[in-house]
């Protein structure tokens, strides 16, 4: 019975994920148009409406005209930079964010995951690659609450969690520092308080078992934001596992 429940499970993800896939509209900023040219065609195959910005100025016209689910951002672009558009748009919407660089250097992919991208490629990379990521990112966003939702900060036991600032507050007003696979998490237990949630649906509402196995990855995000929000992270109250289920936020969590 366990293993038909899991069967059902993961077939109830893989179709939720492809109608998250399937006509999806990304946007390209990118100046490199090869490098363009090939995105675009990678993810037309994969059934995804595709449009390309060459710059900061073509993609600020294209955001007002209608509306994506994803933008693929180049840091080095002419004008405008990528890390600057990337706190710009942050600031200013949800719409998940994948950086690409050819900086190899770690401070260049930890300033950008911590102004608010949402994963980081570093060129060259495969297209296989660069897909996977982009389908794991449009996963994630096919879980979330809808638009009218995002902009409403949330408060558990004197803490304050703003999803567009990507900010988390401590009672005593003080922020407290967050990778995007924490605050991801964190968000999704305020957004489902009282109710467990699986290790595998924790995967479907954030990206953060790309880099390795699911229950490995997934443990170690919560035991790093029980040692930031729990009084005892080794007794926690706030975050508790669920033997056999996952974990349980059991805080009250109200809207600002």
């Amino acid at each position: 019975m366990a293993n038909v429940a899991r069967q059902r499970h993961q077939s109830e993800l893989a179709a939720e994920s492809k109608s998250a896939r399937q006509g999806s509209r990304i946007l390209i900023v990118e100046d490199d148009a090869e490098i363009a040219r090939m995105l675009g065609e990678t993810l037309t195959e994969n059934g995804m409406i595709v449009e390309i910005a060459e710059n900061g100025v073509r993609m600020n016209a294209a955001l007002r005209s209608q509306k994506f689910d994803l933008i693929v951002l180049d840091v080095m672009l002419p004008g405008e930079s990528g890390l600057n558009i990337c706190r710009r748009l942050r600031a200013e919407t949800n719409v998940p964010i994948l950086m690409l660089t050819a900086l190899g250097e770690e401070i260049d992919r930890v300033f950008g995951l911590e102004i608010g991208a949402d994963d980081y490629v570093t060129k060259p990379f495969s297209a296989r690659e660069l897909t996977a990521r982009i389908r794991a990112l449009l996963r994630r966003t096919a879980y979330a609450p809808d638009e009218r939702d995002w902009s409403r900060v949330l408060l558990f036991n004197g803490w304050r969690l703003d999803p567009i600032r990507r900010q988390l507050h401590d009672p005593s007003h003080a922020r407290v520092s967050t990778t995007t696979h924490e605050f991801d998490l964190l968000l999704a237990f305020c957004r489902n308080a009282g109710r467990v949630l699986s290790r595998e649906e924790l995967l479907g509402v954030t990206h953060a078992g790309l880099a390795g196995p699911i229950e490995r990855s997934v443990d170690v995000h919560v035991s790093r934001i029980r040692q930031k929000i729990e009084k005892d992270a080794r007794d926690p109250v706030l975050l508790k596992t669920v033997r056999l289920g996952g974990y349980i936020f059991t805080a009250t969590v109200e809207e600002a």
